[in-house]
């Protein structure tokens, strides 16, 4: 049982979470962030990623449903899936790496945890794929938005001079 403003209860023969907001909890939104992680944690994602979703209020989970896409076809689900995982994983990690998101494609899902601008460049990589665009291009289209990503934050330090 994991206690912090909430309590969490897992019953594991059925796989039922039941999370309640203590009286001394100061903010009631750590319930849905709570309900963010146990949610990301069904979707695959490793716990420390998920309990991130509870460090930092603007870091977003987002998941993406390939049945709405494709339709409930297990090949075209498989195909997609492949696309977005690449070979021995390549393709997964080269998007997590260059949008410093994490990515998890589980079941008929692919979900998604960052900040909201490493968000949205995981989730066009991943449209991409799915619209059937090469992984090459995929690649190029990371490898401009890291070097934007970088160009911004070095902005934030750089002196202004006035004359």
């Amino acid at each position: 049982m994991l206690c912090l403003e909430l309590c969490c209860q897992v019953e594991s023969e059925t796989g039922a979470v039941q999370i309640t907001l203590l009286s001394t909890a100061e903010d009631p939104t750590v319930l849905f962030r709570a309900k963010e992680v146990v949610t990301a944690i069904g979707r695959g994602f490793a716990p420390d990623h998920a309990f991130r979703l509870l460090d930092d209020d603007e870091i977003v989970f987002e998941v993406i449903d390939l049945r709405e896409i494709v339709g409930r076809s297990p090949s075209d689900l498989k195909r997609l899936k492949g696309r977005v995982i690449g070979k021995e994983g390549k393709t997964r990690r080269i998007i997590e790496e260059l949008s410093e998101a994490n990515i998890s494609v589980y079941g008929h899902t692919i979900s998604i945890i960052g900040y909201p601008d490493q968000d949205s460049i995981a989730r066009e990589a991943v449209s991409m794929l799915i619209r059937g665009s090469l992984h090459g291009t995929v690649y190029r289209f990371l490898h401009k938005k890291r070097r934007e990503l970088k160009k911004q934050r070095l902005q934030l330090w750089e002196p202004t001079y006035k004359s």
